[in-house]
């Protein structure tokens, strides 16, 4: 008999690529993940894993009982679920991880709506961004992602995730008042081939679309600038120091003071923006009310 447990194991291997990284997300010891992945290809009688100077990889019965893994642990989700509400949980705790714009937008909205008509239903919010909340996800850590789409995102048919769009905003160029462009009604991309750029890091969502945006224009960005906080993004551009291309929403409420916001000439850069949740747990009693709170949140913006 395969232990459900040994499987999570397996797919934590699968997903963090190393032993070492898969037994931290889990909250293990890299030698307790490494009996339990011992145990599992005994149970199984094949192979599952390969190390090499780059960390683990699956072999091919790793892979057919990965696949089966995600549909195993969907069904337990579901049935975690339907259990939940046999009991009536109307009452507990949900944790839900999301990038500082996304707790503004959505969360902190959804936090107050469930407060009203939920109030057995206590949010946990924790500050994340995409890439690292959709594993957060995954790994049990959290029970809700508020994410943005990006380059390497698990699709939205991911067996693994279920997904909930929210909303999709445009990205604004942001340029210092004194630039050349700073007159025109929609800013072209290409016409800041040449110019400084200042951005967010590599690995956050924001920074594919910037970069994606720019390549589509024909050209890479030279980003002389990194920062993932925009408001320190606008500062550094209201220095002069650069260019930039900012979530509209992240602009709201902001000291604009030596730059000028226009809208992308064109096809804007746009950020979309979902929940995404273990595939099974989208009906949880727990669980259900919030998603839906995030999206009540999402269509008023």
């Amino acid at each position: 008999m395969i232990e459900a447990r040994r499987l999570h194991i397996l797919r934590a291997v699968a997903d963090h690529r190393t032993v070492t990284a898969a037994a931290a997300a889990l909250y293990l010891t890299p030698s307790a993940v490494s009996q339990q992945l011992t145990a599992l290809e005994q149970e199984t009688g094949h192979r599952l894993v390969e190390r090499g100077a780059r960390g683990v990889r699956l072999t091919a019965a790793g892979e057919i009982l990965l696949s089966h893994a995600n549909a195993v642990l969907a069904q337990l989700e579901r049935a975690e679920a339907e259990l939940a509400a046999y009991g009536a949980g109307a009452a507990g705790t949900v944790t839900v991880a999301s990038f500082a714009t996304g707790i503004t937008l959505v969360v902190a909205p959804a936090l107050a709506r469930l407060a009203e008509r939920a109030p057995g239903i206590r949010l946990h919010v924790q500050d994340a961004e995409g890439d690292a909340s959709l594993p957060m996800v995954l790994d049990r850590q959290v029970d809700i992602a508020v994410a943005v789409e990006y380059r390497g995102a698990p699709d939205p048919d991911d067996p693994r995730l279920a997904h909930v769009p929210l909303y999709a905003e445009p990205f604004d160029a942001v340029v210092p008042v004194a630039h050349r462009l700073a007159d025109v009604g929609e800013v072209p991309l290409a016409e800041l081939a040449k110019d400084s750029w200042i951005g967010p890091y590599p690995g956050n969502p924001c920074h594919d679309v910037v970069v994606l945006a720019c390549e589509h224009a024909g050209f890479q960005p030279r980003l002389e600038h990194s920062s993932d906080d925009f408001r320190a993004v606008v500062a550094l551009a209201s220095a002069g120091a650069g260019v930039a291309l900012v979530p509209r929403s992240a602009l709201r409420g902001m000291d604009l003071t030596g730059v000028v916001v226009r809208p992308v000439d064109g096809a804007a850069p746009t950020r979309r923006v979902f929940a995404a949740v273990r595939r099974g747990a989208e009906k949880h009693p727990l669980i259900r009310p919030v998603l839906d709170a995030l999206r009540e949140s999402a269509t008023a913006i």
